[in-house]
């Protein structure tokens, strides 16, 4: 391989037949000192050599048009065809280090020889570190090497998972869940489809180390909350921003709230009493009767037996997952409840009742709220709440929010729109982003941040041992099982039914 040009943080590497790169992989171009330029391959390209395209036109007019064996005592051809097939890789430079160090800086450039540089491939070993410390975490495999990062660059990170639908988000989370687990992290999860909460599982149903670290909790059923336990604050955050209660009734409503909590008669059901018998405007009295009714409605307040945040910081606090399964509940439920839990958070890490937690948010863009989230990303982590988003919808992340996340893994995106999105979010150029994110198969991303050094790596996230429980439930296939080629099902039947008696009507 050698350097065919240099623009800015661009640089193009003339490969050979026989020089296999693959998008992703490190190249190391070596100068006369040892000084050392690192560019990563964003794409690959054949060498528009001056006079292949006429050549190859002339090769396909003449291919078969005339008769005899070709007489080429030189080689001519055998040359031609391996001008033909040189490829173009197209880098970026990621840094600069020294062949006669291991320590690599992501920033920085020099303009190494032509003639004289030495084009290598650059292990992820050394550009990573070897991993199998103590805080290691296996994330998958890149460059034909594992990769490991260490679950320290996590702590204290707002991460960012995204792409389409069916490329591994889920998964992904799922092997850093567990990963973070494995180091006695206290996780928490907004679990949307119910995937999480058989982690506890092997693939032949028997239970592994992480069952007992595994706690589910289905809103309605063994996961409620006490009125009196909760701060007039949280409730106030629930009427504002998940159910958009007015801000005119939200002050009639503090009133009431204060008056029920100096009688000690604070309740849903005493709250719903005192809204409909208060003196105020009507307007106001219909938006707080309407707003009782769907706290009502929603089952997930109790008077007498809540969930109390308090006893369930000791499980965290040894290392333990709470994977709250929204799976059933609606789009005003799920906004009630996530309100909720990060209210309850929020008050066990600002009395250090809780010392930090991972929230992982499972399709975020269901429930993300520019209201409460925007405090969950500048002012919670600060508490020690570290935010992981998982959305399949990138421009449902607010531009800011991207600004500051520490960790993008970045799956495979087609849409354009999306693309664009995730690009200008990253900290790196947005070229090679777009290129590298379009190629990527299912189940391999682009991660960049703090995990990764800082120099961004496409990886192929590791299989789990785990019901995961993410697949796509599919029809044909099931169908398939039920019914073998050949026989017909019910549905099948009924119809040769229905066209036997069309064509014989005295039936």
């Amino acid at each position: 391989m050698k350097i065919y040009t240099k623009e800015g943080d661009n640089v193009r590497l003339i490969a050979m037949p026989g020089e296999e790169v693959n998008v992703g992989e490190y190249l190391t171009i070596t100068d006369r000192g040892g000084r050392q330029l690192i560019v990563q391959v964003f794409d690959v390209q054949y060498a528009n050599v001056q006079g292949v395209f006429e050549d190859l036109l002339r090769g396909e007019i003449l291919n078969g048009a005339l008769e005899g064996s070709d007489v080429d005592p030189m080689g001519v051809s055998d040359q031609i065809a391996f001008v033909k097939d040189a490829k173009l890789l197209m880098c970026k430079v990621r840094g600069v280090g020294s062949s006669l160090s291991l320590e690599y800086n992501p920033w920085g450039s020099f303009l190494p020889s032509r003639t004289n540089s030495k084009v290598e491939r650059l292990p992820l070993q050394r550009l990573m570190g070897s991993g199998g410390s103590g805080m290691s975490l296996k994330l998958g495999v890149a460059c034909d090497s594992n990769l490991y990062v260490d679950v320290r660059n996590l702590d204290g990170k707002l991460n960012i998972i995204t792409g389409r639908k069916g490329t591994g988000k889920s998964h992904l989370s799922k092997a850093l869940l567990l990963g973070l687990l494995d180091h006695g992290a206290p996780c928490m999860v907004l679990d949307i489809n119910g995937e999480y909460v058989n982690l506890g599982v092997n693939l032949d149903g028997s239970r592994n180390r992480y069952h007992s670290r595994i706690k589910a909790l289905k809103p309605g059923v063994n996961f409620k909350f006490q009125l009196s336990s909760l701060s007039l604050d949280s409730v106030l955050n629930v009427l504002a921003y998940a159910l958009d209660l007015p801000w005119n009734s939200i002050r009639t409503f503090i009133q009431i709230w204060q008056r029920l909590k100096q009688d000690g008669k604070l309740s849903l059901e005493s709250l719903n009493e005192a809204v409909k018998s208060w003196r105020c405007h009507e307007t106001i009295r219909e938006a707080l009767e309407s707003r009782c009714a769907t706290l009502i409605n929603s089952k997930v307040f109790d008077d007498e037996g809540g969930v109390d945040f308090v006893q369930l910081s000791p499980f965290l606090e040894k290392g333990g997952a709470i994977v709250i399964d929204l799976k059933d509940q609606n789009s005003v439920n799920r906004r009630i409840i996530v309100e909720l839990v990060l209210s309850k958070l929020k008050d066990l890490l600002y009395t250090k009742r809780l010392p930090a937690v991972f929230l992982f948010a499972e399709e975020a863009h269901l429930y993300l709220r520019e209201t409460y989230w925007d405090d969950v990303v500048t002012r919670m982590r600060h508490l020690g709440l570290f935010t992981t988003f998982i959305t399949n919808q990138p421009d449902t992340i607010r531009e800011n929010i991207y600004r500051q996340a520490d960790n993008l893994f970045i799956f495979n995106f087609l849409n354009e729109r999306d693309v664009e999105t995730v690009s200008k979010s990253t900290k790196i150029d947005g070229e090679s982003v777009k290129r590298m994110v379009k190629a990527l198969p299912p189940r391999h991303c682009l991660v960049v941040g703090d995990v990764v050094n800082n120099f961004p790596v496409v990886v192929e996230v590791k299989e789990l041992k785990v019901k995961t429980m993410g697949e796509t439930r599919l029809f044909f296939s099931v169908k398939e099982t039920l019914h073998p080629r050949g026989t017909p099902t019910p549905i099948h039947a009924n119809l040769e039914t229905v066209h036997r008696n069309t064509e014989n009507p005295g039936n």
